[in-house]
């Protein structure tokens, strides 16, 4: 977008308040989901290994790796501005998560059953929606 003096503008490098306050809603809803899905796969990793065939092999991993996606999110909604950049990163990650959810729920690289894979598909769809209202968040906060 073109400036009176005939500039380019930059894009913005953070966003501050009062446009950061709808996306730093979803960041930390994101980020507190997150964290307390992490703890049950790292808690009722043994019961959900019965449920839905997700080994604890899978289920720890997937936890800790869980726990470490949250302090991420929560760290970045807790910023004063907000970076671009780090919500870039979120919502790609939150889509290839998205995305690697659905190829583990059918390539049959865990042995999940009925129940895992639409627990799976689920999860698929869930980190969809956040990347979906991240980038909304991100986009109209810039706009402003």
């Amino acid at each position: 977008m073109g400036t009176p003096t005939g500039r380019v503008a930059a894009p913005r490098a953070a966003i501050g308040e009062p446009q950061a306050g709808p996306l730093r809603a979803v960041l930390r809803v994101d980020g507190w989901s997150t964290a307390v899905f992490g703890v049950v796969l790292l808690a009722a990793g043994g019961p959900l290994a019965d449920l839905l065939g997700l080994p604890l092999a899978w289920s720890v991993p997937f936890g800790v790796a869980m726990l470490g996606g949250a302090v991420a999110l929560l760290l970045i909604a807790g910023y004063p501005e907000i970076p671009v950049r780090h919500v870039a990163v979120v919502v790609a990650g939150n889509a290839l998560s998205g995305a690697a959810l659905v190829v583990l729920a059918f390539a049959g690289l865990i042995p999940l059953n009925a129940f895992g894979v639409a627990f799976l598909l689920v999860g698929a769809a869930v980190v969809a929606v956040y990347a979906a209202l991240e980038l909304r968040s991100l986009r109209r906060a810039a706009a402003r």
